[in-house]
């Protein structure tokens, strides 16, 4: 059995992963990076980075055997010819769902930070004081302008484009100019201010894509072709590949292992410190374990937590961290698929350039200033304009020359949004081990028993009759609302779990993101979260990284882990 060990051990590759690794080797400590997948090299892995519909055997729609071997994959969009290979494989690595869950995983160097929605909002004061305010949960350890000059910092190394908008809801950051808004887009925005006397607001996206180029990091400005989901091989967006890796292999303090499965953190009961991890190799089914005298925990929210409960079972039934009874509680998701859309008309003679990255956003504006609602807390819109392409025809019978000429002609322009919704930290949403079900390595695998309650679906009537009542007011015609198929999990941002907190007995993790049982083991991605907000979190969870890993630093030079 090997033991090598290191200053500083990173479990997981993704988005805050890669900003752990990042951050602890330019800090100086030698650090070993683990993956349970595969390696994606940055470019040279984007296989299908320049593919169009018709390269793709069944022009990129997933065959019926794909559907077989991904069950929970060809609920959603994940599931295509395009993406086959960039998702965990459901039967290496099953999970039970007592509830419906539907998980969409990314086991790979770059995780999800390489298949992500890029969509980057700052949590406001309300959102981390609201749980305090409303006796939900328990209590942020931190407040906004703790994590703000942690905001300051990653969104200037990672890119977000944006405008400055001044809205005490949804603050302003550092931003790179705004992917633009279209024409329609512009005068619909006009038209809801002027309804709403300002207080809905259509705003530019926020997003990771550089609308300027980053020589320094080896990244060229967005391209425009809104192939994101592919990997980027100009490093437009961010993504561990794009930006965080090279700046930690650049420090040659970094050593990134794929292939290695975490099984759990090893813990030493005298010292009450963890000592390193065991992992298994996934390609040769070996075990090793390395040790270091920090570690933390980026595996994504469930699988750390997956970590944390199969750790120190011999000294907390429950697994590390288990102490306070909240580890595996308090999921959290956006629920949403709800929404309106309609047909805009009177810009026949306009169009636009490029396929942009992302549409506009609508921050939330219910239960905000002297906005009382029937539900706690609030939801935002993500949306987008356009005109009606080829496809708007394929149910006719034309054929010849006509249908030609009527489909290289634009169609209509639509506009719509869908609305996404704080889910509150239910205590008994859970996941737990199930040792009665394996995974390809023996491992015990995660059962899901999540679901929605009576808030958010009070809640989803606002989202989708505020939806419509916007675009009618803004002139927009035939205006339909809708509510898909969602569950839980699908807004693919699972928070909670190893929740943050005040107390050990009610949290898992203190204010530094240390685990209150083992101090020198950090948990900085989804997991921690103690309450979701109704922006997408991954721009906070680099900020809580980055943070994390500036304490860990300054706790081990002063022997405090």
């Amino acid at each position: 059995m090997a033991n090598n060990h290191y200053d500083a051990i990173v479990v997981g590759s993704g988005i805050s992963g890669g900003w752990a690794a990042k951050e602890l080797a330019e800090k100086g400590l030698k650090v070993l990076m683990l993956e349970r997948g595969r390696n994606i090299e940055h470019i040279k892995d984007y296989v299908n980075a320049h593919k169009e519909v018709w390269d793709y055997p069944h022009r990129n729609v997933p065959t019926q055997a794909m559907k077989e071997a991904h069950p929970v994959l060809r609920r959603d969009y994940p599931l295509s010819e395009s993406t086959d290979g960039m998702w965990a494989d459901e039967t290496d690595c099953p999970y039970v769902e007592v509830k419906r869950f539907d998980w969409f995983r990314g086991y790979h160097v770059g995780g999800r930070s390489l298949l992500w929605g890029r969509q980057s909002y700052r949590f406001s004061p309300m959102d981390f004081e609201a749980n305090a305010r409303e006796g939900i949960a328990v209590d942020w350890p931190i407040r906004y302008e703790d994590l703000a000059p942690w905001y300051d910092y990653v969104e200037t190394f990672a890119g977000i484009a944006g405008t400055v908008e001044g809205l005490d809801v949804l603050p302003d950051g550092k931003f790179l100019p705004p992917v633009p808004l279209n024409v329609v887009e512009k005068d619909v925005a006009a038209r809801i201010l002027k309804a709403f006397g300002g207080s809905r607001r259509l705003i530019h996206s926020r997003t990771a894509n550089i609308t300027e180029p980053r020589p320094e990091q080896g990244r060229a400005n967005c391209q425009y072709r809104n192939k994101c989901i592919l990997g980027c091989p100009f490093g437009a967006y961010f993504s561990t590949q794009s930006a965080t890796l090279p700046a930690a292999m650049k420090t040659g303090n970094l050593t990134l292992r794929p292939f290695s499965i975490v099984k759990e953190v090893l813990y030493d009961k005298d010292r009450k410190r963890a000592r390193g991890v065991e992992i298994i190799d996934a390609e040769t089914g070996l075990t090793y374990q390395y040790t270091a005298r920090v570690i933390f925990l980026n595996a994504s929210a469930f699988n750390s937590t997956w970590i944390l409960m199969n750790s120190a079972t011999d000294v907390w039934e429950g697994g590390l961290g288990s102490s306070s009874g909240e580890l595996g509680h308090n999921v959290m998701d956006h629920h949403f698929e709800v929404g309106a859309q309609g047909v805009v008309d009177g810009y026949e003679d306009r169009y636009y350039s490029g396929r942009r990255p992302c549409g506009f956003y609508i921050p939330r504006f219910r239960n905000v200033g002297n906005d009382r609602r029937e539900y706690l807390r609030g939801f935002g819109y993500q949306g987008g304009a356009g005109r009606e392409g080829w496809s708007r025809a394929v149910a006719e019978l034309g054929i010849g020359t006509g249908l030609k000429e009527a489909l290289s002609t634009p169609g209509a322009w639509t506009i719509g949004m869908t609305a996404f919704g704080e889910m509150l930290p239910y205590h008994d949403n859970t996941i737990r081990l199930d040792h009665s079900v394996r995974d390809k390595w023996g491992l015990p695998v995660l059962a899901m028993d999540v679901s929605i309650r009576d808030n958010e679906r009070a809640m989803r009537k606002d989202m989708a009759a505020d939806a419509a009542e916007m675009l009618e007011a803004a002139g927009v015609r035939d205006v339909r609302t809708y509510e898909g198929n969602y569950a839980p999990g699908r807004g693919i941002h699972e928070m909670g779990t190893a929740r943050m907190g005040r107390d050990p007995k009610t949290s898992v993790l203190n204010a530094h993101n240390q685990v209150w049982d083992a101090p020198n083991v950090y948990v900085t991605d989804g997991a921690c979260m103690t309450s979701a907000s109704c922006v997408n979190p991954s721009l906070t969870y680099m900020a809580l990284t980055a943070r994390a890993a500036d304490h860990a630093v300054r706790e081990l030079k002063a022997g405090n882990l």
